[in-house]
């Protein structure tokens, strides 16, 4: 009984750190010195799809990408572009193709996301926002 009792326990607890990464919020974060204080999402899809290479603040954007296995890459695209991760790849390949646009940069880490941007004036960039510091500045969160 004992046995049972500990494997519906553990699964219990997979369903809840499952549900709690999938709401997680994702802050869209930029270099503390920039000028920018808040994006609309429609602002940062135009970014992260190709749409635009400037920021509201007239800077050329250096977004940064996380891998498509991430969840939170997932989360970002699907609540800021209401994009699937297929869609957002077919984008970039048309884009990449006709030479318009090339993708943002992609980084192995939120960690590596992180950095990029605290140490590019014009980088934008996205990660959970519990891994959110002072390195950075929040301009949007996406829920």
């Amino acid at each position: 009984m004992s046995i049972k009792f500990t494997l519906q326990s553990l699964v219990v607890a997979g369903l809840m750190t499952l549900a709690q990464a999938a709401s997680a919020q994702v802050a869209v974060i930029v270099n503390p010195k920039s000028p920018m204080a808040s994006m609309t999402p429609e602002q940062v899809a135009a970014v992260f799809l190709g749409k635009s290479n400037t920021l509201p603040s007239g800077a050329t954007a250096a977004p940064a990408d996380l891998p498509e296995s991430a969840a939170v890459r997932e989360q970002f695209y699907s609540k800021a572009a209401g994009k699937t991760g297929a869609q957002v790849k077919a984008t970039w390949a048309r884009l990449t193709f006709s030479g318009k646009a090339t993708p943002p940069k992609e980084l192995t880490t939120a960690s590596d996301v992180k950095k990029f941007v605290a140490n590019n004036p014009d980088a934008i960039g996205y990660i959970e926002k519990s891994a959110v510091d002072s390195t950075v500045k929040v301009v949007l969160i996406v829920e």
